[in-house]
């Protein structure tokens, strides 16, 4: 499934900085800043305008196509979710946010953390020109100290931040987003096994301190995947030109990864299963790899049950189910 655009207001934002851009500078500056991160430096090779800037344009579209696809599977599951207050740690450029205000027209206030000076003054340039995010509230400084002075909120977001800091502080981290949060905490991660292996642990803790899974898991059980497999989705974004040459890329496309967890105060009806791959389509059947809350199934939906087989041709990798079909234990 293809993402969405980002915002216009945001987009019409970023193309305003385009111009009078050194591409191959920009190109530059990317590439060392992903490869900081990849290294575990984190936002440390952000210090200025232009290294922001730089960032915001090669990353912001997938970040933002990952935070969306795990907003939309939360309010899929919690319809009647409408959170008037935002939290957003580790904000960045604002890319949560910005996907947040998108998907909830019910947030009236948005209270953005993070430690770099160079971010929050592009997040705060950037909301300028949007008509909701204009007078957003952005406090500056190391996640744990801002966090602690910070006012709750309905719904508390994390996306990709909590990678950027040791074990021991994600562990006190979690405790205090989950204190803050009202109503919904979503934390957003690369879909990769380290990526997951944080979802995984920060979910594990937080249900021990009576949080309930929303999205994707249908269980609050232990995840019931095995090494070398590990949950994770995909979503598909377009590159635009100015994306193409920042990341020295030539297919129009790329397929971000991300693993993520929403979890609740109070306990709401799930569904029954989620979609962990792409299922695999034949003239025979339609075969779907399920988690629910009896473990990871295969499901086959034969072609000779037509209903059967044009509900699960129409399935797609993360995907809600919410009638599953015959199954059997892989």
């Amino acid at each position: 499934m293809t993402a969405p655009d980002l915002p216009i207001e945001l987009k019409a934002a970023l193309d305003a900085r385009l111009h009078g851009l050194s591409r191959s500078d920009a190109a530059g500056r990317a590439a060392i800043i992903s490869q900081t991160y990849r290294d575990g430096g984190g936002s440390g090779a952000i210090r200025s305008e232009a290294d922001a800037l730089a960032y915001a344009l090669a990353r912001m579209p997938a970040t933002y196509a990952a935070v969306t696809a795990s907003l939309n599977a939360l309010r899929e599951i919690d319809p009647g979710f409408a959170p008037k207050s935002l939290l957003d740690v580790g904000a960045g450029p604002g890319t949560a946010s910005w996907a947040a205000a998108e998907t909830f027209s019910s947030l009236k206030s948005f209270a953005l953390l993070d430690a770099n000076s160079a971010l929050r003054a592009l997040a705060l340039e950037l909301g300028r020109g949007s008509s909701r995010l204009r007078e957003l509230n952005y406090r500056r400084g190391e996640a744990r100290a801002a966090l602690a002075d910070a006012e709750a909120a309905d719904f508390v977001v994390a996306s990709y931040m909590i990678g950027e800091i040791s074990e021991g502080e994600r562990s006190a981290l979690a405790g205090l987003m989950w204190a803050k949060t009202r109503g919904t905490l979503l934390v957003v991660e690369p879909g990769t096994p380290a990526g997951y292996a944080r979802i995984m642990a920060l979910r594990q803790q937080l249900i021990a301190s009576g949080a309930h899974v929303t999205a994707p898991c249908p269980h609050d059980g232990q995840c019931p995947l095995a090494a070398p497999d590990w949950c994770h989705f995909t979503q598909r974004l377009p590159r635009s030109r100015a994306h193409k040459q920042l990341k020295s890329a030539e297919l129009p496309y790329e397929d971000e990864k991300f693993s993520y967890v929403a979890l609740t105060r109070a306990p709401i009806a799930r569904n029954p299963a989620r979609v962990l791959a792409q299922p695999v389509i034949t003239k025979v059947a339609v075969t779907a790899k399920l988690c629910t809350d009896h473990g990871v199934m295969s499901t086959i939906a034969p072609r000779r049950d037509k209903l059967a087989y044009a509900r699960f041709r129409k399935y797609n990798w993360g995907d809600a189910v919410f009638a599953a079909g015959p199954t059997s234990a892989e």
